[in-house]
């Protein structure tokens, strides 16, 4: 890093870091922005962190003092249905955006972890419908479901970011720097 002012008019050679891809090419931008599935999965995060924050109260309680057993049980299956719902209407999105329902390069690990987060969602409900595991066990497999909920929703906050500075101009003040 050359931090002198007068580097490049005494002869240093200033190297630039090359452009990041933007998120969206300007068709796909478009597209993301004409689709309403685009508003869904804008309303559907924030309703599924709230359900999220929640359940993960009503879990911790349960694993804390022993009581509340059925009604985080409850809290962790509407979890799970919200976590599916926002999957599907999210595949739909992403096939209306990039042209896949799945693995666009752009949110290719995003979709990646998306896998290991239902997997895990989808175990907890396998164990609590069959009866595998005691409930103490069940409880912990939520919790592990919703690590990997809380690291999943972060990968897509920053692809959010992501966006929103790519949508910014280069020179916001009309002006180079």
């Amino acid at each position: 890093m050359d931090c002198s002012p007068f580097g490049a008019a005494c002869g240093r050679k200033i190297e630039r870091r090359p452009q990041a891809q933007p998120l969206y090419t300007p068709e796909q931008r478009a597209r993301r922005d004409a689709t309403p599935w685009t508003v869904v999965q804008g309303i559907l995060a924030p309703v599924q962190f709230l359900i999220f924050l929640v359940s993960l109260g009503l879990v911790l309680r349960y694993l804390v003092t022993g009581d509340g057993l059925a009604t985080a049980t409850t809290s962790v299956v509407v979890k799970t249905i919200a976590l599916y719902t926002i999957m599907i209407t999210g595949c739909i999105w992403e096939q209306r955006v990039f042209g896949r329902y799945l693995f666009a390069p752009a949110f290719y690990w995003e979709d990646m972890f998306s896998m290991l987060v239902l997997a895990l969602h989808t175990g907890y409900l396998a164990s609590v419908a069959t009866g595998f595991g005691d409930a103490n066990f069940q409880m912990w497999l939520a919790l592990s479901a919703y690590a990997a909920y809380v690291v999943n929703a972060a990968q897509f906050v920053i692809k959010l970011r992501m966006a929103r500075r790519d949508a910014q101009p280069a020179y916001p003040h009309g002006h180079a720097a």
